[in-house]
């Protein structure tokens, strides 16, 4: 059946986002056809908003409103400037906020290296990274990148090119989940929590 082409061109849209495919984008797209017209108008707006009134924090790359050069994070007094938390992409800021465990400051990557999709320490925010840890006094970079093939590459070439630097490199600790039973963990989350077991105190 041939759909009306506004129609077919919001499903093609709302098709290429990540984890939706052409029938959840047919379902969103038929009911913003039914929805209240304010429904497909803040829908509208928002997305608008989010293209003009957000920008990057020219301290961390973290985002945040356009127009602030910090974010709320980096401009912070009480924030410890000398711990830098490293991490690949804005959410992964969220995740470690979430916590109320971190009093630091991060540093965002916007990707991790991947030499198979094209991605090399030029297109990430490495370069910044490495400028900031000549000019600032940092006392500690936690790598928290994401535990698969790119994010430990990521991590790995960071900690070469910053071993002859002062610097502690450490990285977050990988393990089982809170609440998980061993027969349903893979073995290399079962490898990795016997790896970095802990002294009980």
């Amino acid at each position: 059946m041939l759909l009306p082409a506004p129609i077919q061109d919001l499903i093609d849209a709302f098709s290429r986002l990540p984890g939706i495919g052409p029938k959840t984008a047919s379902r969103l797209a038929f009911y913003l056809l039914h929805a209240p017209d304010d429904v497909a108008i803040l829908l509208a707006e928002a997305l608008k908003g989010l293209k003009t009134g957000i920008g990057y924090c020219q301290h961390c790359y973290n985002i945040t409103a356009a127009g602030r050069e910090l974010c709320e994070v980096c401009a912070d007094p009480t924030r410890h400037q000398d711990v830098v938390c490293v991490v690949e992409a804005p959410l992964d800021v969220i995740a470690i906020e979430r916590t109320d465990a971190f009093d630091g400051v991060y540093h965002v990557l916007h990707g991790a290296l991947s030499p198979i999709e094209g991605i090399g320490p030029e297109d990430i925010k490495l370069r910044e990274l490495f400028q900031r840890l000549k000019d600032e006094k940092i006392r500690e970079i936690i790598l928290a990148t994401n535990p698969s093939m790119e994010g430990d590459a990521t991590a790995m070439y960071i900690q070469r090119q910053v071993i002859n630097m002062p610097i502690r490199v450490t990285r977050l600790a990988r393990g089982l989940p809170v609440g998980g039973d061993l027969e349903y963990a893979d073995q290399n989350t079962l490898l990795r929590a016997l790896l970095g077991r802990q002294e009980l105190e």
